[in-house]
């Protein structure tokens, strides 16, 4: 019998997952169970994944950059990925906006509703809020500052440093450029090999991502809070999921019409990538099997993928620009507030920076939001009213954010002629196993 693919494998672990999660939700002892005896594993697959996020950040990127040979074609293909990535957020958060301040969701929000969501996830919001408070703290050059590390052994020790990690590769990368062949050739020849590593490592752990992901969803289930409170706010989540939905639709199109590749080649392609990064909400989590299937299956040539893919996963957060716009308009909705043309454009450009400074870390877009809630006027109480279903939609809008960076990554590619076949066929059972 035909083996299952991965991505039909990770599927059914998710509906298990969930399935489990119902079950045992139902019995008295059945959360703490799900929580003691199955839980764990997933938190030991997402450490393994991010385990390996900042040595694969530095082979990929040392040994992309280093591949370019000379100054000009990094400039060059840096600059368009930077273009594309800001063209994308700002499109997604101009959707966002649009969606939301024509469906209106926060119409369908009571005030018994509002008080009771402000009173269960107050402690939840004072802690965003806090961080927030720090972030606006700092000048206006400070997102400068914190790209250039003072100690890159401290800057590898944490995944929420990958800007600094990815700065640092860049500088090595340009260093190995600029030096003689014959000197720079036994690094070179280290890295490649040290990639190598990295790839077979991603392919190990990824044998157990079925596994992984149904112990993520299970816990998921079991955790979640009363059912009414979802209910009390499905048109919000509604308006985002349209438009992550019509964010993905955005990205097919512009591979039908930039690459020439059908949808269901590019779907096909980065399916596994994006059930992976629903279930971990983690794009830094999920980069190691995005690099993979963008490389592998999607035909982009790796001195593209391995410099786009890593700056994509911590700047390019379309999904996460497209989820604070709708959270601050419905918020404001919420609370009665009649926003204005000039406050919504300022939505757009804080929204669009905000995207770009969020860690590519679970929740890390909920302390970003604070922000934009402040730039707009918005109280930031309303922060509760969303913080019920934000997992959720969470999982979401990193499915989207890994999509965007694949595309990203084959618009590159083709604009600089590294578009090719994949290197793995779709039949190839030796893969899929």
């Amino acid at each position: 019998m035909k083996k299952l693919a991965l991505h039909w494998k990770i599927l059914l672990g998710m509906v298990l997952g969930v399935l489990v999660g119902i079950i045992f939700s139902n019995f008295e002892n059945g959360r703490e169970l799900i929580q003691d005896w199955v839980k764990p594993f997933g938190k030991i697959f997402i450490n393994s994944l991010k385990l390996i996020a900042v040595p694969l950040i530095l082979a990929s990127l040392i040994k992309g950059v280093s591949d370019l040979k000379d100054i000009s074609k990094l400039s060059k293909m840096g600059g368009r990925t930077i273009a594309i990535y800001i063209l994308t957020t700002v499109l997604a958060v101009s959707i966002g906006l649009g969606l939301v301040n024509i469906i209106k969701p926060g119409n369908s929000i009571t005030e018994k509703t509002r008080t009771e969501l402000v009173n269960n996830y107050s402690k939840n919001t004072q802690k965003y809020k806090e961080a927030a408070v720090n972030q606006k703290q700092n000048g206006p050059l400070q997102a400068l500052i914190d790209l250039v590390p003072d100690n890159i052994i401290h800057a590898s020790g944490n995944n929420r440093n990958m800007l600094q990690v990815i700065f640092f590769a860049i500088f090595f990368g340009i260093g190995l450029i600029l030096i003689p062949e014959e000197k720079s050739k036994p690094v070179k020849d280290f890295f490649d090999g040290f990639n190598e590593v990295i790839l077979k490592m991603i392919d190990l752990i990824m044998l157990a991502a079925p596994y992984g992901v149904f112990a993520l969803l299970a816990a998921l289930v079991v955790e979640s809070p009363s059912i009414d409170l979802f209910k009390a706010l499905a048109w919000y989540a509604f308006t985002v999921l349209l438009g992550l939905v019509l964010m993905i639709v955005l990205y097919t199109f512009f591979v039908m019409i930039f690459t020439k590749k059908s949808p269901s080649f590019f779907m096909k392609g980065i399916s596994p990538a994006q059930l992976l990064a629903f279930s971990t909400s983690s794009s830094a989590a999920t980069l190691p099997v995005t690099m993979e299937r963008v490389s592998e299956h999607l035909g982009v040539d790796e001195e593209v993928s391995s410099f786009v893919l890593p700056i994509g996963a911590t700047i390019n957060m379309d999904g996460t620009s497209l989820y604070q716009a709708v959270a601050a308009v419905f918020i404001a909705q919420a609370f009665g507030m009649d926003l204005t043309l000039g406050t919504q454009l300022g939505i757009i450009a804080t929204a669009t920076l905000a995207s770009i400074g969020s860690a590519a870390v679970p929740g890390a877009g909920m302390v970003m939001l604070v922000i934009v809630l402040a730039q707009a006027g918005i109280p930031e109480a309303g922060l509760a009213l969303i913080f019920a279903i934000d997992r959720p939609l969470d999982m979401c809008r990193t499915t989207v954010n890994v999509t965007g960076d694949a595309t990203v990554s084959m618009l590159v590619a083709k604009s600089v002629g590294k578009l090719g076949e994949p290197h793995v066929k779709e039949w190839d059972d030796n893969y899929e196993q």
